[in-house]
C-alpha cells in the first residue's frame, strides 16, 4: 500500500492512547496484529468492488502539474490526522501494516476503513487488528469518557463549553504531561501564540481537560501541510491567481483554526484554472460523543468545463424554492451560487470513498456572509460500475413494473439539489442558536433528511415550471426511494441510514410505500404531500432547536419490522454482488494493473 509507505517516510506520530500528543519517529507496533480468520475477512472483502480513479489531467499547466504534487503531500498528511483522529491505535496499526505487505487482506480492510475498525456485513464495527474497540469519544476525547461524564462536567462548569465543545479542539486530560507538551507547542511555534489569544492561560489554569485547538494538538502536521499549500500557491499564482489565495489563506487557517478567511476566498473567488480542492476539517459525522468535532479530509478535483457550465445554468429557481418550503420564517437567499462537475485525482481523510458532493462551508454565519460552493463529483456521481449495484438493489425491492424507474440522470439531480438544500430553509433556531451546538448529536441527521426533502420538493416545482419532464421527475423520485431503503437496520450513531430509516417509515405511514407480495409499490401520487409533511416536521424542529424533542422524534420513526423492512433487506441483500468499495487513484497508486 504505497500510502502508508508515504506515511512512514515522513515520520509518523504515536497515538497509541489518547490524548494525540506528539512524540516524532516510528510509532510502536507491539502487540498488534491480526484479529480475524481468512473466513471472516473474506466474508467483506468478496462483497466489495474495487473502483480505480484516473483523471485526465492532460490540460494541467505547468503549474498546476507542480500544485498537483504538493497538494497530494499534504493530503498524505491530512490522511493520517484523520486515521488518528478516529482511532487512538490507528497509526499504529498503519505501521504495524506497512511493514507487513503479505497481510494483504487486513491491508485492504484498513485501507477500505481509514482504520482498524471494519464496518460488517450486519452493520455492526469490529476491530480486525488487536488493538482497543472502537468508542463514542473516537480520538477526540480523553480514552472512557462518556456522554454522562462530560454532560456532569459541563453542567457544573458552563464556562467551559464553549471551549471543550468547539469543533476544532481536541479534548485531553489536564495532567502535567499534557500541559506541558501544549505550552512547548506555544513556545517552539509563537505564531499559534499569536492566532490563538487567551489559549496560554487556558492552559495554565484549566484543570480535569484542556481544549486544545487542532493546530496545536497536531502542530507537527499543521506545519507540514501549511508549507505545502503555500507552495502550491507558488506554483499556480500567474495561472489562477483566485486559487492561489485561497490556498494561502487556507494554510493560515488551519494555523488559526478559523476558516472564515480561506472559505471566504474560496467560495467567492473566480477560479480561472483548472484545479479545485476542498481543505480541512469540517464534516462531524465520525464525532459519536457529541456530533460537534470536525474531521480532516482534502479532495483534490480537476474541473469538467462542459458540465459545468452546463450546470450552472440550472440555478436560476433557488429563491423560488426557498419559497415553497413548508414554514413561516423565509429568507432571501443567494442565487448566483458557485457550482461546478468534477473529477476526482485523489480524495483523502473523512472525504475518501465515493462520496457524491460537497456543498461548504457548514457555519451558518459564514454561509450568510459569503454563500457555499457545491462540488458535483461526476467520476462517483456517473459511475457505471457504482449505478450498476443501486440498480441491481432498486430492482430488488420494489415491483417489477416499476423496476426500470431508476436513473443515473435521476440520481444525479437529486444529489445536486440535495446540496442546494442545505442552504435552503431553517440555517439558526429561532433563539438565534447554531443548529449544530442546539441539536448536537441529532444536528447532522436532521440536515441531511432536511436537504434530502428539498431536493426532492424542488423537484416537483421544476417540472412544474418546465424545466424536467414527468420522466425526470419520476426518476428523481426513484432515486429518493432507492436513498432510503436500508440493508440493514442502522445504528443509531450513522445519522445518513437514521434518517433514511425515518423517511422510509414515513412514506409507508403516508401511503407512499406499501408492502405487496414480499416487494414495495410506490405511489407516486402521494409522494409531494408526504415529502411536505415530513419537511415540515423537520423544519419545525430545527426552528425550535429542542434536543430532547428531536431525539424523540428520531426514536419514534426508526422501527424496524422483521415482517417488513427485514424483508426487503433481506431481497436486496441477496441482489448484492457488492456492498463495499476500495478505490484507488493512479495519482497515487500508479496506472491500474
Amino acid at each position: 500500500m504505497r500510502n502508508l509507505a508515504f506515511l512512514l517516510a515522513f515520520g509518523l506520530i504515536a497515538c497509541a492512547s489518547a490524548p494525540p500528543m506528539e512524540q516524532h519517529g516510528p510509532p510502536s507496533t507491539e502487540g498488534i496484529a491480526p484479529s480475524w480468520d481468512a473466513a471472516r475477512a473474506d466474508a467483506i472483502l468478496q462483497r466489495t468492488q474495487r473502483l480505480y480513479l484516473a483523471s485526465d489531467l492532460s490540460g494541467l499547466s505547468d503549474g498546476e502539474r507542480v500544485a498537483v504534487r504538493e497538494l497530494l503531500a499534504a493530503g498524505e498528511r491530512i490522511h493520517q490526522l484523520y486515521m488518528s483522529q478516529r482511532h487512538p491505535q490507528a497509526l499504529n496499526a498503519a505501521a504495524y501494516l506497512a511493514a507487513h505487505p503479505e497481510l494483504r487482506r487486513e491491508n485492504d480492510l484498513f485501507r477500505m476503513n481509514a482504520g482498524p475498525i471494519a464496518s460488517t456485513l450486519d452493520n455492526t464495527r469490529e476491530a480486525f487488528l488487536t488493538v482497543s474497540p472502537e468508542t463514542p469519544a473516537r480520538n477526540m476525547y480523553p480514552a472512557g469518557t462518556t456522554r454522562e461524564s462530560m454532560d456532569a462536567f459541563l453542567a457544573a462548569h458552563p464556562d467551559r463549553r464553549a471551549t471543550l465543545l468547539d469543533d476544532r479542539t481536541v479534548v485531553v486530560a489536564a495532567t502535567p504531561e499534557n500541559r506541558a507538551h501544549a505550552l512547548m507547542v506555544l513556545d517552539h511555534h509563537p505564531v499559534l501564540d499569536t492566532l490563538h489569544p487567551g489559549l496560554r492561560t487556558r492552559l495554565q489554569n484549566e484543570e480535569t481537560y484542556l481544549a486544545l485547538p487542532y493546530s496545536v494538538a497536531y502542530a507537527h502536521d499543521i506545519f507540514f501541510i501549511v508549507d505545502r499549500l503555500n507552495a502550491a500557491a507558488d506554483a499556480v499564482e500567474s495561472g489562477d491567481p483566485a486559487f492561489a489565495r485561497y490556498l494561502r489563506l487556507r494554510a493560515r487557517d488551519l494555523l488559526a483554526d478559523d476558516y472564515e478567511g480561506g472559505d471566504a476566498a474560496w467560495v467567492t473567488g473566480n477560479f480561472t484554472g483548472n484545479l479545485n480542492a476542498q481543505i480541512g476539517s469540517y464534516e462531524t459525522y465520525d464525532d459519536a460523543l457529541y456530533g460537534v468535532k470536525t474531521f480532516f479530509s482534502l479532495s483534490l478535483l480537476v474541473r469538467d468545463r462542459a458540465r459545468s457550465e452546463e450546470l450552472q445554468e440550472a440555478l436560476g429557481d433557488i429563491q423560488r424554492v426557498e419559497n415553497a418550503l413548508p414554514y413561516d420564517h423565509h429568507r432571501e437567499v443567494r442565487t448566483n451560487i458557485p457550482v461546478g462537475v468534477y473529477n476526482i485525482i485523489a480524495d483523502f481523510g473523512q472525504a475518501r470513498g465515493t462520496n457524491t458532493a460537497s456543498i461548504l462551508p457548514n457555519e451558518a454565519y459564514l454561509a450568510r456572509q459569503y454563500g457555499r460552493t457545491i462540488l458535483m463529483r461526476g467520476s462517483i456521481l456517473l459511475n457505471e460500475e457504482l449505478f450498476a449495484e443501486t440498480q441491481r438493489a432498486f430492482a430488488a425491492a420494489v415491483v417489477q413494473s416499476q423496476a426500470n424507474d431508476l436513473t443515473a440522470e435521476g440520481g444525479f439531480y437529486r444529489t445536486l439539489w440535495h446540496e442546494i438544500g442545505h442552504y435552503l430553509g431553517v440555517d439558526q433556531t429561532a433563539d438565534g442558536r447554531d443548529l449544530d451546538s442546539a441539536l448536537e448529536d441529532t444536528a447532522d441527521l436532521l440536515e441531511e433528511m432536511k436537504a434530502d426533502l428539498v431536493s426532492l420538493t424542488s423537484a416537483r416545482i421544476l417540472q412544474q415550471r418546465g424545466r424536467l419532464t414527468e420522466a425526470q421527475l419520476r426518476g428523481i423520485y426513484a432515486s429518493g426511494i432507492r436513498r432510503v431503503l436500508q440493508k440493514n437496520r442502522p445504528r443509531r450513531e450513522q445519522p445518513y441510514q437514521t434518517m433514511q430509516l425515518i423517511q422510509w417509515n414515513w412514506y409507508l405511514e403516508h401511503g407512499t410505500l406499501r408492502l405487496e407480495n414480499g416487494r414495495l409499490r410506490i405511489d407516486y401520487r402521494r409522494y409531494p404531500e408526504a415529502v411536505t409533511s415530513l419537511l415540515r416536521e423537520v423544519l419545525a424542529i430545527q426552528r425550535a432547536g429542542d434536543r430532547d424533542a428531536a431525539n424523540a422524534f428520531v426514536t419514534r420513526w426508526t422501527t424496524w419490522r422483521p415482517d417488513l423492512h427485514e424483508v426487503i433487506a433481506q431481497r436486496m441483500r441477496e441482489s448484492e454482488r457488492n456492498r463495499f468499495t476500495i478505490v484507488t487513484y493512479e495519482a497515487l497508486d500508479g496506472p491500474q494493473p
